[in-house]
């Protein structure tokens, strides 16, 4: 069910950066990537790890981010996923589809814990409707040894609807975006 593809992942990545972009998180004092590269894109379990080299004047930055989407039978997204390391967790933007009630949230859980409060759409754009999200060290760690996260939300016509994001690869990638942003 998972299949990234590269307009939709360009369209995340700008909204991720867009919601961040005051973040240290996002760019680091990293000036290049490995050899030199431009960009970089790799893959660890169901993450995709992300970085680019964006000039500033005569500086440059890299900004990286790690990404998970999942598309429905019909070649429709129904979840895309980005996050950026920061200090000690990792912060970013879910962006879910529309037909959702806004007013209701979303609640994330990792496998059978008890499930976070809920939290609030901040708009929608073309892409869909974006979640900003902010994991601690702590909860950073329980994604990482996790093997699901729930997106528990509810549709317009009060039905719930469930969305599992696949853990798998999660640690690692989060490791790797560190690296890369050193």
């Amino acid at each position: 069910m998972n299949k990234i593809t590269q307009p939709v992942l360009a369209t995340i990545t700008l909204i991720s950066i867009a919601l961040t972009a005051g973040s240290a998180s996002v760019a680091a004092a990293a000036t290049g990537l490995p050899g030199g590269a431009s960009s970089l894109t790799e893959t660890y379990g169901n993450w995709t790890v992300s970085c680019l080299v964006q000039k500033q004047a005569e500086a440059q930055k890299v900004l990286c981010s790690m990404s998970q989407q999942q598309v429905d039978d019909k070649g429709q997204r129904a979840l895309a996923v980005e996050l950026s390391p920061d200090k000690s967790g990792a912060n970013g933007a879910f962006v879910l589809p529309f037909g959702l009630n806004l007013g209701a949230g979303t609640i994330l859980q990792i496998d059978e814990t008890p499930a976070d409060k809920p939290a609030s759409f901040t708009t929608c754009l073309p892409a869909g409707c974006i979640v900003p999200v902010s994991f601690d060290a702590a909860k950073a760690e329980a994604l990482g040894k996790g093997k699901n996260l729930s997106v528990l939300a509810q549709a317009m016509d009060g039905n719930n609807i469930k969305l599992t994001v696949p853990l798998e690869g999660f640690a690692a990638a989060l490791k790797r975006t560190r690296e890369l942003l050193k």
